[in-house]
């Protein structure tokens, strides 16, 4: 196949200079993306910014702060990825993006279409080739000349069909004349005038073949083309030629006016973006690779079974720049060679899905409110104490102390729920109190169905917060992400019946909950002095319906069952939550703060969380007076807090103190330091 390009005689102002503006006009790309002026003229408290939750601004509403245009300058905390980008745009480079949904992947890639230096658009157009008409050509002319190349065929073509037209009728008056005047056979006359006018039309047909298809137009763009082909198919992505059913007897449609192009010709010159990039098959993952090599690729059917397989155009252009995203298990069943030709012409970032909580930072999400608001467009603006209970929950869903979540999509959820409720009750601006409620609204559906399971659970679970009972502990566990449960945990030791002693745990364990289990033995053995292969042990994770993942009961089963060995009675009035090591250290867990509150909720006075987290609990204010946390960092200073009785614990403690040396001593002046509940903030 000849990959010649058209040489048709240009039309007038075919090959003028470009004279479309610069797609970056604010500057030179060096410039952009340094930092904004995120306040405007907006006063800033410096001495109250450490611990404004505004970060010293002084608004009356968020209609105050200054929405900057740029999608680059709207990006919030990824200040690596943002950096990449900039340089990818710069240098021409391709980027592939992992991490968390919401972080903001998408709203960087659109960022670098705006960001690429000034290139000469084009418009590409597909000719008939008369020589073979299954194999059309390409040609490409700069934005804005297509049209007219189209619009100056079409007019060639009326007039041509004009005078065909204007010939036809006279050609048809003649014979009709003759016909009528000369030979009088009226039948014959309207025969052959028939046979003339059909010859005609049918001939005319040919001339619709002469006029191009403009495959591409970017007569309109001022900036670079972003094309999302996300989830698309191989004929969306590679470009198509449709069938044609009727493909013979003057009824065909010319093969060069059924070529469609994907989005790796739409993106020439711009960004193509592809998230979830694992999920194309592995043809088009290869495709894309050569399209990413060559800078061109033809278009062909996508369908054996159809007659656009047999049609392949010349190569068209695709000198794009591709940005792949997705989630960790994205590079799984990503093609090596793709993710080679990425990461060998450009560069792989991972989005932070947290950042440090700064004023600045601060000053930043009470941006982002205003920019969702501005993107919205219905929606009230937010007071200052509503941008404040956004920032909140954006500290609260960080999970770790002194940060603030990056997974800014669910956060602008609420921000959206939050005005759409102001909006129903006829605020004039976004309230407190209406973040209060949009929180409870915006739950996921996950969190909806573990709140309603733990809501049917609560008429008839066994849960006690008051009093001591022997081998039973409040254990505690996250359902649906965020929703907090406790989950008792009981324990009993029973002469052996095998040959040797047994650790029976129900309650549908996963692997790495009974591998906790299994651990636990050794703290045991340790801790009691005493051999249990003449007992068997049996714990049961009470009404854990939907089984039990991860190791984060395992202080929690290690109390209960040292409880049911020495006979000692545990403090009802408490709950805990954390990992151990064999050693008996208690190491961090996730999900603290909704384990904490769950605690509260149940009646609890106290609970036990790992040291290593005391950082992360971000509990609600109206938990705060209700349950003391009492943060450890060994099993020595849990049973200390948790069993109770004398002169039995005097002597546990006793065995504890020679086994573990200063350990619990360390661990009471801990515990005595903290002087009770960490502060949420």
């Amino acid at each position: 196949m000849s990959n010649d390009r058209t040489t048709d005689t240009p039309y007038e102002g075919e090959n003028d200079t470009d004279t479309r503006p610069d797609p970056s006009p604010d500057g030179d790309l060096d410039d952009l993306g340094s930092e904004v002026d995120v306040e405007g003229d907006v006063e800033i408290d410096e001495d109250a910014a450490e611990d404004d939750l505004l970060g010293g601004l002084k608004v009356d509403s968020t209609a105050d702060i200054k929405v900057p245009e740029r999608l680059v300058d709207q990006v919030i905390g990824q200040e690596e990825a943002r950096d990449i980008v900039m340089r990818a745009a710069k240098q021409h480079r391709h980027v592939m993006m992992i991490g968390t949904p919401g972080t903001g992947k998408s709203m960087l890639a659109k960022a670098m279409s705006q960001l690429l230096p000034k290139e000469s658009l084009q418009d590409v157009l597909v000719y008939h080739n008369p020589d073979d008409s299954n194999e059309p050509k390409v040609r490409t002319v700069p934005a804005g000349k297509g049209d007219q190349i189209v619009e100056a065929h079409q007019e060639e073509v009326r007039k041509r069909n004009q005078m065909r037209t204007f010939l036809m009728w006279i050609v048809l008056a003649v014979v009709v004349g003759y016909a009528f005047l000369v030979e009088g056979a009226i039948l014959l006359g309207i025969l052959a005038a028939g046979i003339i006018y059909f010859a005609f039309r049918y001939s005319n047909r040919g001339s619709d073949a002469m006029i191009p298809k403009l495959l591409i137009n970017n007569a309109e763009r001022q900036t670079a083309p972003f094309e999302d082909a996300t989830g698309a198919h191989a004929g969306a992505l590679l470009g198509d030629v449709r069938h044609d059913p009727f493909q013979s007897g003057g009824m065909e449609t010319p093969a060069h006016e059924r070529v469609e192009a994907g989005a790796i010709h739409k993106s020439n010159k711009g960004v193509l973006f592809i998230d979830e990039i694992n999920t194309l098959d592995v043809r088009s993952q290869q495709h894309l690779m050569t399209a990413i090599q060559e800078g061109e690729f033809g278009i062909t059917g996508q369908s054996e079974r159809s007659s656009g397989a047999m049609v392949q155009t010349e190569p068209v252009p695709c000198d794009f720049i591709m940005v792949a995203a997705g989630n960790m298990d994205a590079m799984e069943n990503m093609h090596p060679a793709l993710r080679s030709r990425i990461k060998g012409y450009g560069y792989e970032v991972y989005m932070d899905d947290t950042i440090d909580d700064t004023p600045e930072m601060r000053r930043k999400f009470a941006r982002f409110v205003a920019q969702e608001i501005e993107r919205d467009g219905q929606l009230p603006d937010f007071t200052p104490d509503a941008v404040r209970e956004v920032i909140l929950e954006a500290k609260r869903r960080a999970g770790r102390k002194e940060h603030l979540t990056l997974e800014l999509r669910n956060l602008g959820g609420l921000v959206r729920v939050a005005g759409d409720i102001a909006r129903s009750k006829g605020h004039e601006h976004t309230e407190r109190d209406d973040v209060l409620e949009a929180k409870k609204r915006s739950r996921s559906i996950e969190q909806q169905v573990a709140d309603n399971y733990i809501a049917r659970r609560k008429d008839y679970e066994l849960k006690t917060s008051d009093g001591e009972a022997v081998g039973r502990v409040n254990g505690l566990a996250v359902m649906g992400g965020d929703s907090g449960i406790m989950m008792p945990v009981m324990a009993e030791v029973t002469p052996r019946q095998g040959e040797g002693g047994e650790i029976y745990a129900t309650g549908k364990l996963q692997e790495i909950a009974q591998e906790a289990v299994e651990n636990v033995s050794a703290i045991i053995k340790k801790y009691t002095g005493e051999s249990i292969a003449d007992k068997d042990i049996h714990i049961q994770f009470v009404q854990s319906y939907e089984g039990v993942e991860g190791d984060s009961a395992s202080i929690t089963v290690a109390t209960a069952v040292i409880s049911a060995l020495e006979n000692i009675p545990i403090a009802q009035d408490l709950a805990m939550t954390g990992s151990l090591s064999v050693r008996g250290d208690v190491l961090p867990v996730g999900g603290v703060t909704h384990k904490i509150e769950a605690a509260a909720k149940a009646g609890c006075d106290r609970v036990i969380i790992p040291k290593a987290n005391e950082q992360d609990v971000m509990i609600e204010d109206e938990y705060k007076d209700q349950i003391e946390v009492i943060p450890v960092s060994h099993i020595s200073e849990v049973l200390d807090l948790a069993l109770v009785g004398e002169p039995e614990k005097d002597s546990l403690v006793a065995r504890l103190k020679n086994i573990t040396g200063e350990a619990l001593e360390k661990g009471k002046s801990s515990a005595g330091a903290q002087g009770g509940s960490p502060s949420p903030q």
